[in-house]
């Protein structure tokens, strides 16, 4: 098998359907959500304090916009996907292309990389998460079993002088740090 998806261990019995692309020549496969979600609107979030402050010419305070800073931040959604592909690929998470004008669902990131070492790590099994921000003025509904992005298997490249690192995946999601 070279590359493909699967559904997570903990995730077996929720009827999830497995990623597929919509027409002959599509690239993407589209990712369903796999549990009813509430995105926020960023417009209710504790951070909109800070525009009142800044258009009030107020003094703001690193306690302000730590506050702020504390609400403003995507959400992961959860697909209860995993994939698996070969150690030269990756597989490209992209918005859907009516999110933003439709939803006003965006990817803060433009994109997200799942690395083939992302498969089964000790830390959440390789579950994909969409992280999306909702800069819409109301609460986004997002059922279980509506498409919420898309994921493109690529290949890449390395450059000819690399040392190739030793490191190896100690986590899941964002666990690579320097």
């Amino acid at each position: 098998m070279k590359r493909g998806f699967e559904i997570i261990t903990a995730k077996q019995d929720l009827q999830i359907n497995l990623p597929k692309r919509q027409t002959k020549n599509a690239a993407g496969y589209d990712f369903e959500c796999a549990e009813d979600f509430i995105l926020p609107s960023i417009w209710k979030l504790n951070f909109i304090k800070i525009f009142k402050l800044l258009h009030q010419t107020k003094e703001i305070t690193v306690t302000d916009y730590q506050q702020a800073n504390a609400v403003l931040k995507p959400l992961l959604v959860p697909t209860g996907i995993k994939a698996y592909m070969q150690p030269d690929e990756f597989l490209l998470l992209a918005n859907r292309s009516s999110n933003p004008l439709k939803r006003r669902l965006v990817l803060p990131n433009g994109v997200g990389v799942v690395d083939a070492d992302y498969y089964n790590n000790d830390s959440n099994e390789g579950e994909i998460f969409f992280q999306l921000l909702n800069f819409g003025v109301t609460d986004v509904s997002i059922k279980k079993g509506e498409r919420i992005g898309q994921g493109i298997f690529m290949p890449y490249l390395v450059a000819d002088d690399e040392q190739a690192p030793k490191n190896k995946r100690n986590g899941g999601f964002g666990s690579t740090k320097k």
